[in-house]
């Protein structure tokens, strides 16, 4: 029986996740705090890509994220 791949788009989200600048951007901080937020484990994120890689935030994380600290997100520039 051949092997038969599942189309990647059903596992994947349609929405790309986001990068740590454009969430510096959206919360109008230095990227170096949300590196801190990520590493202290208060913004969940995850690596893409070989050696050190990307990271990225996927929107459903960031929206908890701002929830969990009273942050609107109508106010933001990243369209969640």
């Amino acid at each position: 029986m051949p092997f038969q791949a599942t189309p990647l788009t059903s596992q994947v989200s349609q929405d790309p996740a986001l990068t740590v600048k454009q969430i510096a951007s959206a919360l109008r901080k230095h990227s170096s705090v949300i590196y801190r937020e990520i590493q202290s484990g208060r913004l969940p994120a995850y690596r893409v890509g070989t050696g050190r890689g990307t990271i990225r935030i996927s929107r459903q994380d960031f929206q908890d994220y701002l929830l969990n600290r009273g942050i609107p997100a109508a106010d933001l520039e990243v369209a969640l």
